[in-house]
């Protein structure tokens, strides 16, 4: 059965009915009208038959030209490919990190795309990635679920970053309350009548006039550091006891 034998029985069909519109009390043409839509639903159902037939065929034939092509190609270390997932027996995208095995039983390190872990597979459980395939990373529906030694890092490095950023805002909360309370305390003091320097815009340090002078600290009460003479040290005669 085919197509064209599905077209002939439906254009018999038209002209059965088109006779019995005429002649509706007709045995002979009711029962051949019946015949006929057997014939047309027995058809039709075979058809769908070699129709599925033929794509489950297709089909099997990619995915068997797909592993050959898999099994045929050399892969190497940062290729990107489609990795089986042992977890769940599912493809992911990955990239290879090392190649191991002999040249006939090759055994490749992958490292799925957006998880730190990695796991060894055979060149059966690698494919090429598809040609709409985006590199971003793995899409939400094509996300593999975390194993629960990912899910427990992923979680000791997330309360690690919390406790480094808790720490960073209080050492940042600490010197601005210090700086706060110099600028308060230093209003104070100008109010009074005191002046602080180094607040005011001027400097703390001090240098004398005299080129060889020490630098001093303005306002610590003491003058400015002398310059000590160099004089040359005498060494005086004295009488030797053992003499």
């Amino acid at each position: 059965m085919d197509k064209a034998d599905l077209e002939t029985y439906q254009v018999q069909l038209s002209q059965v009915e088109q006779a019995l519109a005429s002649d509706p009390e007709n045995t002979e043409l009711t029962s051949l009208r019946d015949e006929l839509k057997e014939l047309i639903e027995l058809t039709q159902a075979a058809l769908a038959q070699q129709e599925a037939a033929a794509s489950s065929s297709k089909a099997e034939s990619s995915r068997k030209t797909a592993a050959v092509a898999s099994t045929a190609r050399t892969w190497g270390a940062g290729d990107d490919c489609l990795a089986k997932y042992s977890g769940d027996g599912q493809w992911y995208p990955a990239r290879i990190t090392s190649v191991g095995g002999s040249a006939d039983n090759r055994v490749y390190s992958v490292m799925f795309k957006g998880y730190n872990s990695t796991e060894l597979v055979n060149s059966s459980q690698l494919k090429p990635l598809p040609s709409n395939h985006q590199s971003a990373g793995p899409s939400a529906g094509n996300k593999r679920k975390l194993s629960k030694v990912e899910e427990e890092e992923r979680e000791k490095k997330k309360k690690k970053n919390e406790k480094k950023v808790e720490a960073k805002a209080a050492k940042a909360k600490e010197q601005t309350e210090k700086q706060a309370s110099w600028q308060k305390f230093a209003k104070k003091s100008e109010k009074k009548g005191i002046h602080i320097a180094g607040v005011s815009g001027t400097s703390i340090f001090k240098t004398p006039e005299n080129p060889l002078g020490r630098v001093g600290v303005t306002g610590s009460g003491k003058g400015m550091t002398g310059t000590a003479p160099r004089i040359k040290h005498k060494f005086e005669a004295k009488d030797d006891p053992n003499a």
